[in-house]
């Protein structure tokens, strides 16, 4: 077997322990159902996208159907391709149906996502699927947004002083940037951007954050349409 083979085949696996894992497939393989033969399929970020995905490729093989994806990340993305399934570019082809997950839900229906940091694709694939589905088990449930989680907000890294003083006009009272686990200095996203984890004591409209010049996206979903499955 080649060195490419070989590392191919371990991104088949999530490289950490994942949480609440036995609800997580729960929700894969009830959202695995909706898969039907030739579908371009969105996949969103996270440990819930990651079974999802492994679920729809069990469906396909157990069923003969052949499926393709377009992917908010680029793990995912490698997962896909160690799987055999087709990875191709947003913009090219029409995404049937997609899914996501969430890092909280609040009784209102907002959202914080963007603990992958893949905030700016996450709403550009939710803007051009036909349907979204957000997955949650019961852990990501808080009586208000902000509860467990910073927001996270994407931002180019030319303007963090300046997005900074915006957030605490906001009400932001901390926000460091996220540094990598893996390299030295600050987690760069797909887009080129960083990340701040921010607190708030309440957490502003999405639309407020993302008037501020220099942030790509933030971490708060509530303008977007999507179905909410829970387990």
């Amino acid at each position: 077997m080649s060195l490419a083979s070989a590392e191919k085949a371990t991104e088949s696996q999530w490289p950490s322990e994942i949480s609440n894992r036995e609800s997580k497939e729960k929700i894969a393989a009830s959202l695995a159902e909706n898969l039907q033969d030739g579908q371009v399929i969105g996949v969103g970020s996270g440990t819930t996208s990651y079974l999802t995905l492994l679920a729809l490729q069990e469906r396909a093989e157990t069923n003969g159907f052949d499926f393709s994806i377009v992917a908010t990340s680029v793990e995912l993305a490698r997962t896909a391709m160690a799987l055999d399934v087709t990875v191709l570019q947003l913009g090219q082809v029409e995404v049937a149906w997609g899914f996501d997950g969430a890092d909280e839900v609040c009784p209102e229906g907002r959202l914080i996502k963007g603990r992958g940091g893949a905030m700016f694709r996450e709403k550009l694939q939710i803007a051009s699927q036909a349907k979204t589905f957000i997955v949650a088990d019961e852990s990501k449930k808080v009586s208000r947004l902000g509860e467990k989680f910073p927001v996270p907000v994407e931002v180019v890294p030319q303007a963090i002083d300046l997005v900074r003083d915006q957030l605490g006009s906001l009400g932001a009272t901390e926000a460091p940037t996220r540094a990598a686990g893996g390299k030295d200095g600050p987690v760069i996203t797909e887009q080129g951007g960083v990340i701040l984890d921010v607190r708030f004591d309440t957490v502003p409209h999405e639309a407020e954050i993302e008037a501020i010049p220099g942030v790509l996206a933030c971490g708060v979903f509530e303008r977007w349409p999507y179905e909410l499955v829970m387990v």
